[in-house]
């Protein structure tokens, strides 16, 4: 059965069409970095993807289920469930910590307060930023917020993250280290990744790239591991 799955969707805001009849399969336990210039219709595939926007024709279905014709109600019950999203400016709530930021999706779906925390602290110590738990977002570095944001993309387990230009606020470094954390945890639980990137290196990432020029597909081929030599796998 297919994981995820999009058939010749089309999405145009306006008269402006962002989308041109995509087609693109996504595998379990695969990462795939869609990339392209700026306007291709990158972030646009990602949010019909993950259940954000709905398509004005095509289909977009996730484990043989057409969840484009869902409800808004559905689609943002599996979004906290079984995907999470990961954002360039992570979106975290200003008013609330880090703790209660990671721990806001489970409550959302009926975790008792005590054991949201808990996993939220857990995840947190995972992604290294525990010390920032109970620190607001103005109080944190842009890596530090990106952990954190990283850590509510994982805390319900989802099975795909989607993640739109996740480095693009960061310094190189904190890019780095926040990619590494995503595709080491992606690695560990088997989890789907969908990326949106302009940037090769962090598009190396990934097991296969998808690039995008004027609302359709351009090419496809392997990503490159930075992490071996030669940047091969």
């Amino acid at each position: 059965m297919t994981f995820l799955q999009a058939r010749g969707v089309v999405r145009a805001y306006g008269h402006t069409p962002a989308l041109r009849g995509v087609t693109l399969d996504v595998s379990e336990g695969e990462i795939v970095a869609v990339t392209g210039p700026s306007g291709c219709g990158k972030s646009t595939l990602l949010h019909c993807l993950a259940g954000i926007l709905r398509p004005d024709a095509g289909q977009v279905t996730w484990r043989g289920e057409r969840i484009d014709t869902w409800s808004e109600a559905a689609r943002s019950r599996l979004r906290r469930t079984e995907f999470g999203v990961l954002l360039q400016f992570g979106q975290l709530v200003a008013e609330l910590t880090a703790a209660e930021n990671v721990a806001l999706p489970l409550l959302l779906a009926g975790t008792g307060r005590r054991a949201a925390r808990t996993a939220a602290l857990a995840w947190l110590d995972r992604l290294g930023v525990a010390d920032v738990a109970d620190a607001r977002p103005g109080e944190m570095s842009g890596g530090q917020q990106q952990r954190c944001a990283l850590s509510r993309a994982l805390v319900t387990e989802p099975r795909v993250i989607f993640a739109d230009e996740p480095t693009g606020a960061l310094d190189t470094l904190a890019g780095e280290q926040v990619l590494t954390q995503l595709v080491r945890l992606a690695r560990e639980q088997n989890t789907t990744v969908v990326l949106v990137t302009h940037e090769p290196r962090i598009a190396a990432y990934a097991d296969r790239e998808v690039s995008l020029r004027d609302g359709m597909i351009d090419h496809t081929g392997l990503g490159l591991d930075p992490a071996l030599p030669g940047g091969s796998r």
